[in-house]
């Protein structure tokens, strides 16, 4: 065990998450990959260095949630950083879509938010750490689509639920933040960006006309765990190239 400072970022595997574990790394901090996807999240914590520790996870399964949080205590020590990355979204028809569909989508996305958020918190509490948590959320919390209710459900929850916890543990020096992507050039895209249609469908509702990036992302996270962002709590940060500002496409 170290000073070192200790980050969790979960859904860490790839795209979003691995670039969130790669800034906070470089800012000094050891980081702690998790993912459902064990072989590649092992492959991102070889890759990231640093004495990264990959931790495979199903952050919709409480029992694995406690066991990961049970694991990196007695392994890596407290975490004072978590980000809540992980996530699904099982898109289709609303009238098709059945409920083990729905509630599989809920439970990744916003219960594995809740538990990893508690957890990470009484650790912090526990050792005396004024840590910072941030949360992934989307544009979709704000706006929607509808072939993903359940995505876009779970998002709004996010977004409330970042702030109810801002104001149940700022009393302990604890920060809860997230940002909300919008469309963003990672694997979950590449379905987009090989039709041309739905790229300028896209394209029509994102005023800076191109898609994010996920060290764009990455970059906000991590400055909204350090200590530069020390005031800022209970807030969502939409990174989504104007797209929240837009009222009427032409």
């Amino acid at each position: 065990m170290t000073d070192q400072p200790i980050a969790l970022v979960t859904g860490a595997a790839q795209g979003i998450g691995y670039a969130c574990a790669e800034a906070i790394a470089e800012s000094g901090a050891r980081v702690v990959l998790a993912d459902v996807k064990a072989e590649e999240v092992a492959a991102a914590a070889e890759r990231l260095g640093g004495g990264a520790v990959a931790m495979p996870c199903d952050m919709g399964d409480p029992d694995q949630v406690a066991a990961l949080f049970a694991r990196i205590a007695a392994e890596v020590g407290a975490p004072s950083i978590l980000v809540n990355n992980a996530g699904i979204a099982l898109p289709g028809d609303f009238l098709d879509t059945s409920l083990d569909q729905f509630r599989r989508v809920i439970d990744v996305n916003l219960v594995g938010v809740f538990l990893a958020t508690q957890h990470a918190a009484k650790a912090m509490i526990a050792n005396g750490i004024p840590g910072a948590i941030v949360n992934m959320s989307s544009i979709n919390a704000v706006l929607a689509i509808p072939t993903i209710a359940a995505y876009c459900a779970s998002k709004g929850g996010v977004m409330q639920l970042t702030k109810a916890t801002a104001l149940a543990l700022a009393p302990h020096g604890i920060r809860v933040n997230a940002v909300g992507p919008g469309s963003i050039d990672t694997s979950m895209m590449a379905s987009v960006n090989a039709n041309p249609e739905a790229i300028r469908t896209v394209m029509s509702r994102t005023p800076l006309k191109r898609l994010g990036s996920a060290r764009e992302i990455a970059d906000v996270v991590a400055f909204l765990v350090s200590e530069k962002a020390g005031y800022i709590t209970g807030e969502t940060i939409y990174v989504d190239g104007g797209r929240a500002a837009l009222n009427y496409t032409c």
